[in-house]
C-alpha cells in the first residue's frame, strides 16, 4: 500500500465517521420513526442499513459513472448539490405532513365517553377512543345507573395496523436522493488516479464506516430514549417524530448541516 493510499484510506475513515455523526439527518429520522412506530431493534436496524446503502450507493454510482465518462468533478458536484436540495425539501415535506397527521391522530385518539341507555332504564357510560380496540357492553343491566370504565391501552399497543406501511420506503427514497458530498471530489477522484483496486478500497472503507456509524448512533439514541419516561407525551409520538424529521430538513436546507 502506497503512502498516498494510506492517506486516502485514513481520510475515508475520518470523513465517513464525522460526516455521518455531524449530520443529524443520518440518524434522527430513524430514531424518531422507530419510537413513533414501536419498531423492534431488528426492524430499526434493517431500515437504517437499507437507507444508508441507498444514501452511499447513489453517490458511488454517480462517481463511478463520472469517472468512467471522464466528467469534470465540478459537474458532478453540481449534480450532488441539486440532489442535496431535493433531499432536504423531501425531508421537510415528509416531516411536515407526518407532523400534521400525528397531531390529527392524537386529537382523534383522545378518550371520550358515550352514554348507553338500555330497555330496562339502566344506563352506563362507555369510555373509548377510535384507534384502540374496545368492548361495548349491551346486555340489559340490573342497576339503573352504572359507569363502566374501559381500560384504554396506550397508542401503538392495540391499534389497528395500517394496511401498508410506506414510511420505510419514503425514507429510502429520500436517502437515495441525499448525496455523500465529500465522497466523489475528496476520495473517489484521487483514488481513481491510483488504480481500480484503490478506488474500490476507498469506496468500501467509506461505505462501511458510514453505515456502521449510522447504525450505532441510531441504536444508542433509540436505547437512550427508551429509558426516558414520556408517558404524558405518548399521544403525540407521531407528531413529535414528524417535527424531528422536519427539523432535519430545515437544518440541512437553511443551516447547512
Amino acid at each position: 500500500m502506497t503512502e498516498e493510499l494510506i492517506i486516502l484510506t485514513s481520510t475515508a475513515l475520518s470523513i465517513g465517521f464525522f460526516h455521518t455523526l455531524l449530520g443529524p439527518d443520518h440518524y434522527i429520522p430513524f430514531v424518531a420513526m422507530s419510537k413513533a412506530g414501536n419498531w423492534s431493534v431488528i426492524k430499526t436496524s434493517w431500515i437504517t442499513l437499507l437507507c444508508g446503502l441507498g444514501h452511499v450507493g447513489s453517490s458511488v454510482l454517480l462517481g463511478l459513472a463520472g469517472i468512467g465518462l471522464g466528467t469534470a468533478v465540478s459537474h458532478l458536484e453540481f449534480i450532488e448539490s441539486v440532489r442535496g436540495n431535493l433531499a432536504a425539501w423531501f425531508l421537510i415535506a415528509f416531516g411536515f405532513t407526518y407532523m400534521v397527521w400525528g397531531f390529527h391522530r392524537a386529537y382523534r385518539n383522545k378518550t371520550h365517553s358515550h352514554l348507553h341507555i338500555h330497555s330496562n332504564g339502566a344506563t352506563h357510560i362507555h369510555q373509548h377512543n377510535h384507534h384502540v380496540e374496545h368492548m361495548h357492553v349491551h346486555q340489559d343491566l340490573v342497576s339503573p345507573s352504572i359507569t363502566v370504565p374501559v381500560t384504554v391501552a396506550s397508542p401503538g399497543r392495540l391499534e389497528k395496523k395500517d394496511t401498508v406501511n410506506l414510511t420505510p420506503w419514503i425514507l429510502f427514497t429520500i436517502f437515495v436522493f441525499g448525496p455523500c458530498e465529500p465522497l466523489i471530489p475528496i476520495l473517489m477522484y484521487p483514488a481513481s488516479y491510483q488504480s481500480v483496486g484503490s478506488l474500490l478500497l476507498i469506496v468500501l472503507v467509506f461505505s462501511a464506516i458510514t453505515l456502521l456509524t449510522m447504525l450505532t448512533t441510531v441504536l444508542l439514541l433509540r436505547y437512550g430514549i427508551s429509558l426516558v419516561a414520556v408517558s404524558s407525551l405518548e399521544h403525540y409520538t407521531h407528531a413529535l417524530a414528524g417535527a424531528a424529521v422536519l427539523f432535519c430538513g430545515v437544518a440541512i436546507q437553511f443551516l447547512g448541516l
